[in-house]
């Protein structure tokens, strides 16, 4: 098998430290907030919850904001007063994967390992990303 590429922009993305270390040269960390991708899908009200809290707004999105997509496999947001229909999660998202061989898996694990476990010490928070 070849090398990771952490140039290849779907690998180099991922590389969350990276980013925020160049954040945080212009922006204090108490100005940056994180969202849990997973979080928001399996909580969606909660984790804007979170956002709204940070922003210093009254929390008026809720659950009952949200229904679950079953096809999609995402929280959709209920249609709003006036809209003919929710919005959902665009075309890419809730899409079949395909399977990618498992030794891959481990090797992409073991490269965004170390890279993950310092971005969880600049933040503060493990976000169990294996």
């Amino acid at each position: 098998m070849g090398q990771i590429d952490s140039l290849w922009s779907p690998l180099w993305i991922g590389l969350y430290a990276q980013h925020l270390e160049r954040w945080l040269a212009w922006f204090p960390r108490t100005q940056i907030h994180l969202v849990s991708g997973e979080r928001l899908i399996s909580d969606p009200a909660g984790e804007l919850g979170k956002v709204q809290d940070f922003l210093g707004l009254q929390r008026i999105i809720t659950d009952k904001h949200f229904y679950f997509n079953k096809t999609k496999g995402f929280p959709c947001l209920k249609k709003p007063e006036g809209s003919s229909k929710p919005h959902c999660l665009g075309k890419t998202k809730g899409r079949t994967h395909v399977s990618i061989d498992p030794e891959v898996m481990q090797r992409l694990r073991d490269f965004y390992k170390s890279h993950n476990q310092r971005f969880y010490q600049m933040v503060g928070q493990d976000f169990g990303w294996q």
